[in-house]
């Protein structure tokens, strides 16, 4: 079947179409993993978004019953240069245009992605229609301009009520607020003797606070972070409470929960004009002196100069752009990073900050 991207600029590119048939209203970004195809498309950070794969062969290794990291596809679409449909791999238990198909996804190969990324990382990204429909260039034109994006999607990509992960060896015990987590940052949590209570979006402070958790992580997910207004106040508050101390009760931020302690604390975010997503992007930790590899997913990033003078300071930066890429309370043992790093898909260069969740919970400082 024939495939078809129109891009909100009335750019139109023509190709084949696999996965579901059907026609789909999303942005569309581009994502320069090699690999973690499966782990991106599950990602519910990708909610309401339409993927161009840099790398060019998409689906040579199938898709497996370990690599998802939520129920199901977030992302509205794919878009890749070449699909394979006979992949080889041990794990591999269907191919990925069959994958598609039953998630009910649609995408498009045979096209310029390179040309796509270029023309992305030169105007920004943009709304676009993904379809395996025969429509013309003015009903993709109407599809396109007739149908707004969610800017909140963060409310509805977690939990709808509490969630526990309950840990035989667990140590400590962790309030998760689900933005839309991965479940290989969850994993990672457990692993360290973690027991997890997982609280849906719209839970108030109060009900997180009575249950006088060890340490409170705020999870990934998709959206504007200025759209949470609720998650901002809830935010505040659990950081009000946070001290050092007997009672200690350290706050972890990941992506949108990074940006959110920013905005609860005073300062400001913005959307970058293409995001950073892939598995490639450098970081420098100014702490240890070290720099690393870290996986990505995001299209806002937080004002550097609008937490000055706020109780925060930059402690990562993005080496590509200088972007701020993690921060830490001056007072209190609240630090958070705009990255992802349970590494899934990546490096495991940052998984100490995992560690250093830890060693708060245990009483140490930042």
């Amino acid at each position: 079947m024939k495939g078809t991207i129109y891009m909100e600029d009335g750019t139109i590119y023509k190709g084949m179409g696999f996965g579901a048939e059907g026609t789909r209203v999303g942005e569309l970004v581009f994502n320069t993993a090699m690999t973690g195809y499966q782990k991106t498309l599950t990602d519910p950070s990708y909610k309401e978004q339409v993927i161009v794969m840099t790398y060019p062969l998409i689906g040579n290794y199938g898709i497996n019953n370990t690599d998802n990291e939520s129920a199901g596809i977030h992302a509205f679409g794919i878009v890749a240069a070449d699909v394979c449909f006979t992949p080889s791999n041990w794990k591999s238990v269907m191919n990925i245009d069959r994958w598609l198909k039953e998630q009910k996804v649609p995408g498009v190969y045979h096209v310029d992605t390179r040309e796509i990324t270029r023309k992305l990382r030169y105007s920004g990204n943009q709304k676009c229609v993904i379809t395996t429909e025969n429509f013309s260039s003015d009903a993709l034109r109407k599809i396109c301009t007739g149908e707004k994006l969610r800017t909140d999607q963060m409310k509805y990509a977690g939990v709808k009520e509490i969630e526990n992960w309950d840990n035989p060896k667990g140590k400590y015990r962790v309030a998760v607020l689900d933005f839309g987590v991965k479940q290989s940052i969850l994993k990672e949590l457990y692993n360290r003797g973690c027991s997890l209570t997982m609280f849906p979006y719209g839970t108030k402070a109060r009900t997180v606070l009575e249950m006088q958790p060890d340490g409170v992580f705020l999870t990934n997910g998709p959206g504007d972070p200025e759209a949470a207004e609720e998650a901002v106040v809830v935010v505040e508050k659990l950081i009000t409470n946070s001290n050092y101390g007997p009672d200690q009760m350290p706050v972890f931020g990941i992506c949108m929960g990074h940006q959110l302690i920013a905005l609860s604390q005073g300062g400001s975010t913005y959307k970058l004009k293409y995001g950073h997503r892939g598995c490639n992007h450098g970081v420098f930790d100014k702490n240890s002196g070290r720099s690393y590899i870290t996986s990505q997913n995001h299209g806002f990033a937080v004002k550097a100069e609008s937490i000055v003078l706020k109780g925060l300071e930059v402690t990562h930066l993005n080496l590509n752009d200088g972007t701020v890429e993690g921060m830490q309370h001056l007072s209190k043992p609240v630090f958070s990073v705009q990255f992802h790093p349970e590494s899934n898909p990546g490096p495991d260069d940052t998984g100490y900050l995992f560690d250093k969740f830890i060693h708060l919970m245990e009483g140490g400082r930042l």
